[in-house]
């Protein structure tokens, strides 16, 4: 069973070491920032899944709406929050 989700998986998302690689990188461009010491754990969250989803979709099926309604779904948390502290 685990074998055939791995399989779909790298059809969808592509290599994982490749989509693991390029999401470590954003990471790094992310943590490089002077902002990234300010941001609060469920903005840097938000940002560490958002880069995982980029990096599945340059490497994988750029067309599957999931990604990008992940994408979606991770800023709006943030929104959500932010909005709160208003």
């Amino acid at each position: 069973m685990i074998e055939q989700t791995l399989k779909d998986r790298g059809r969808r998302y592509g290599d994982y070491m490749v989509v693991s690689e390029n999401s470590q990188m954003l990471k790094e461009i992310f943590r490089a920032s002077k902002q990234w010491d300010h941001l609060g754990n469920f903005q840097r969250e938000s940002l560490d899944m958002i880069a995982n989803k980029l990096a599945r979709i340059m490497n994988g099926d750029r067309f599957y709406a999931d990604s990008w309604t992940d994408i979606a779904g991770y800023a709006t948390l943030v929104a959500q929050e932010l909005k709160k502290r208003d």
